[in-house]
């Protein structure tokens, strides 16, 4: 039965919101070193304009689906693209590198407040098979998101629309904002049956933590912070249990803790974003601030990957999960690890020999199989009280590894800003992806709960689709 036109309006809605919130984690990566030269500050400034605005997304993620929770998950909704209108129209008008720095984190909570209402308000809409297909929008919307948004970056900033520059990486998302808030009357009020509290201690703790232990990757004078976040991490997995002993509000579902698999999951998702997105970073860096390229090229050098990225999604999600299930995930990995070599490889032999982009499509290629494959494994075993916490969990971690990846693959890279510098970051990124194909090994252990996992394939419409 197709979707009805109000309901489809609606999660267009819901999409657009979506991919706007993404787009704009990577949008910046192909604009950052001129945003850097017109407004002046170092060079070791330009991570953070992509790393200001993705801590703050990632932290606050499970704080924003609480808040959802709570209070209205359209209310919430409404308010944090708001919110992200006005931040991106202040950041389209900053003076200085300051100031867009300090307004993209503004951006980073707003967003906050808008990803984390996407799939209650869909399971509240959709009847039956229809939250099926719904939810299987998802995954090929946060995927195309995060590897599209430098191409997207970079035709906006060569366009030099009236005279914008890179400037209008943030005005598009005046339209977007606006489009969305005009439709949001379409969705309904949705709330949790029992109004959980917020947990402010628990909040306050996994954000700092969150904050010191990516910093000193930002910053190598600050790696003192790291056992202190560290041990609020700590801190916080103590608070959680035993806020849940004494029966109080949790800002995670201790559940989701039973066994080392979904910890595994969480780990094997931020290192592989940290990897893809770290690595697009690398890629514009090089190629603007050595070879000379302006946006539009580095903004067409990536490209292959965006497609590498689309066709695997759709070939996996489409046909070889369903058949393969979690083995889907290990051939992803070994793709991805080919063209991070063949990426190694085109440094070593320069960039202008032209086999840079074909390496670059392998990497996209590997991670449209892996993230389809990985989402239907991850989230197949969950008990349908623990689906909210894990989808946040997931959303957080996955901005989460692309603030590390940021920090730690562009700092390997301004070490030593040339062709064998990018190499080490390649390099890095492979070590990553071992510790990755190590982690999904951990969450597919047969064990007495998790024997569906051993194997991952879906076995209903409704488990395929999500996976899609």
């Amino acid at each position: 039965m197709p979707i009805h036109p109000r309901r489809r309006l609606a999660l267009c809605a819901l999409l657009t919101a979506e991919a706007m919130n993404l787009l704009d984690a990577t949008v910046v990566q192909v604009a950052a070193p001129l945003m850097r030269a017109q407004l002046g500050g170092p060079v070791t400034a330009v991570p953070w304009l992509t790393s200001a605005y993705t801590l703050p997304f990632a932290v606050l993620l499970l704080t924003g689906g609480r808040l959802g929770d709570r209070f209205g998950r359209r209310r919430i909704f409404r308010t944090g693209v708001t919110a992200f209108l006005l931040a991106s129209l202040v950041c389209a008008c900053a003076p200085a590198l300051g100031v867009l720095i300090a307004v993209r984190a503004v951006q980073g909570a707003a967003a906050a407040l808008i990803v984390p209402q996407t799939i209650g308000l869909i399971k509240a809409m959709f009847p039956g098979d229809e939250t099926a297909r719904a939810l299987g929008a998802i995954g090929p919307v946060m995927g195309l998101a995060a590897v599209t948004g430098p191409v997207l970056g970079g035709l906006l900033t060569h366009a030099d629309l009236l005279g914008s520059s890179w400037r209008a990486v943030f005005l598009v998302n005046l339209p977007l904002s606006l489009a969305v808030l005009a439709l949001a009357p379409l969705l309904p009020e949705d709330r949790a049956p029992r109004r959980p509290g917020l947990d402010p201690v628990g909040g306050a703790l996994a954000a700092t933590a969150a904050g010191l232990l990516v910093l000193p990757l930002l910053d190598g004078s600050r790696w003192p912070l790291t056992a202190a976040g560290a041990a609020l991490a700590l801190a916080f997995a103590a608070h959680q249990r035993h806020a849940a002993r004494r029966g109080a509000d949790t800002l995670v579902e201790p559940s989701l803790f039973r066994s080392a698999r979904f910890p595994a999951a969480l780990l094997a998702l931020a290192l592989a974003f940290a990897v893809t997105t770290g690595l697009t970073l690398v890629v514009v860096l090089q190629l603007q601030l050595v070879s000379g390229a302006d946006a539009l090229s580095c903004g067409l050098t990536l490209l292959p990957m965006s497609a590498g990225l689309a066709a695997g999604s759709l070939w996996a999600g489409g046909q070889l999960v369903r058949r393969y299930g979690a083995r889907v995930m290990p051939a992803g990995l070994a793709v991805l690890a080919v063209g991070l070599l063949a990426t190694a490889a085109a440094y070593r032999t320069g960039e202008r020999s032209g086999s840079l982009p074909y390496a670059l499509a392998v990497v996209g290629l590997g991670q449209g199989l892996f993230t389809p494959a990985f989402f239907g494994t991850a989230l197949r075993p969950l008990r349908p009280q623990e689906t909210g916490s894990a989808a946040g969990l997931l959303n957080a971690v996955q901005q989460l590894g692309a603030t590390v990846g940021v920090a730690l693959l562009g700092r390997v890279y301004l070490a030593s800003p040339d062709a064998a510098g990018a190499q080490r970051a390649c390099w890095a990124a492979v070590a990553a992806l071992a510790a990755v194909a190590a982690a999904t090994r951990w969450m597919t252990a047969p064990g007495p709960a998790g024997a569906a996992q051993s194997d991952g394939r879906t076995s209903d419409h409704q488990e395929a689709t999500h996976a899609r």
